[in-house]
């Protein structure tokens, strides 16, 4: 009977312990930072120091749309913690945004850009 009872505790205490296991994997987040980078220089210094912070995993700079695209393990950095990185190199972040919203403010600025770049009016 006490083996029984051992082996359910050790299944349980197993069950216990692989239900657990989710919780310390990696959080790997995107997070989309538009700063004021406005030149291949910036770019370089970002480059050259955000993905040596802790748990980066990939970096992509667009200076076109000055946005900084920083893939990242949640239990190692966060949004502010990366903030205040890019204001050590003197970059400014001026908002935070996940890759979904970033595609739809990107989408709605070059539409909006576009719509007032015609030259001619739709009214006839």
């Amino acid at each position: 009977m006490k083996k029984i009872i051992l082996m359910a505790v050790a299944a349980l205490l197993a069950v216990a312990v692989s239900t657990a296991a989710p919780k310390q994997e990696k959080q790997i987040v995107t997070t989309v930072f538009i700063t004021d980078i406005d030149c291949e220089g910036c770019a370089k210094k970002v480059t050259n120091t955000i993905p040596y912070e802790r748990g980066i995993k990939n970096l992509k700079i667009d200076v076109a749309t000055k946005s900084v695209t920083v893939t990242y393990d949640a239990a190692k950095n966060s949004v502010e913690q990366l903030t205040k990185a890019f204001a050590n190199i003197k970059v400014k972040v001026f908002e935070t945004l996940s890759e979904e919203e970033f595609a739809k403010h990107k989408h709605e600025h070059s539409h909006a850009g576009h719509a007032h770049s015609h030259g001619h009016s739709h009214a006839h």
